[in-house]
């Protein structure tokens, strides 16, 4: 362990859109299908071990989206994990077609929302969404006229509260004006800094910010980095990356994604390391 100053624990919980108290470590239930997003997963038995195990574990918000699969992650969950437990939040997004393996055409029609959530309220067993995302804004479809819908979609008493995946300022202030906007589940890491004006303006507005894709991936130079600050704590680069997000602000969330109970306990061990204060200051510099 280091002997240099050590960094404040991070808080353990947010309050998503004021009243749900979620854990900041979640799951993110991508993974659990096949190969390129599509179909079931190659170890069904272990994918429904990796949903009990998580909440076993404490996590509490599980992110999912119909099109995962399609259909298949949320069917998953409900097969593992429901009647849910007391306080497990799950949030699942629409807005995407599958049409294969690796291929999202973007759908936010009205039309396309309503069969997409009237789907994950009958394949997760609800009859509410704690969190229904708008997995990406239309730029074929007027965004007032997929604002009205989820609008309208909570006001029925379908959705309690609505994210926005993917998104500017700009826009978030834009769906404002229709709907309260509690998260925003935009790209973001150590190394890619691009929604670094989103973050900020979720930050200072109460806001959840739920980054995707939050390990670096594919940059050398940042998984080196990563594993050389990992080694003084016994840590991997992975444990390290998601334990400086948890640290950059206090409303992000984390939805690390696996299908493997032993990875998913490696990630979550992650919000246990106590990284320094100058090693906080050398990954925040290394994004700038």
């Amino acid at each position: 362990m280091t002997n240099q100053s050590t960094n404040p624990a991070p808080a353990k919980t947010f309050a998503l859109g004021g009243d749900l108290t979620v854990n900041r470590m979640g799951y993110g239930a991508m993974r659990i299908t096949g190969d390129g997003i599509w179909g079931p997963p190659q170890d069904h038995d272990e994918s429904i071990r990796v949903l009990q195990r998580a909440v076993e574990l404490g996590v509490n918000f599980i992110d999912t989206a119909d099109s995962y699969g399609p259909n298949v992650s949320e069917e998953l969950i409900a097969e593992a994990l429901h009647p849910y437990a007391q306080g497990l939040i799950i949030g699942t997004k629409g807005g995407l077609l599958r049409t294969g393996p690796n291929q999202w055409p973007i759908d936010s029609s009205p039309e396309h929302l309503k069969e997409a959530l009237e789907g994950s309220l009958q394949r997760l067993k609800l009859d509410q969404i704690d969190l229904y995302q708008l997995h990406r804004v239309d730029p074929n479809v007027p965004f007032e006229k997929t604002l009205e819908f989820l609008q309208k979609a909570q006001e029925d008493g379908l959705i309690k509260h609505i994210g926005l995946s993917e998104v500017t300022v700009e826009q978030i202030q834009q769906a404002q004006q229709y709907v309260k906007v509690v998260s925003v589940q935009n790209m973001y890491s150590v190394d890619n800094r691009k929604w670094e004006a989103e973050l900020e303006f979720c930050e200072q507005n109460g806001l959840a910010f739920i980054p995707w894709y939050p390990l670096a991936g594919g940059n050398e130079q940042a998984l080196s980095k990563l594993a050389q600050i990992g080694d003084k704590y016994g840590a991997s680069k992975q444990q390290v990356a998601l334990n400086w997000l948890l640290h950059r602000s206090p409303n992000i969330l984390l939805i690390p994604g696996t299908s493997k109970v032993k990875h998913l306990e490696e990630n979550v061990k992650a919000a246990d390391i106590q990284l320094s204060a100058e090693d906080m200051a050398e990954l925040e510099n290394f994004g700038s």
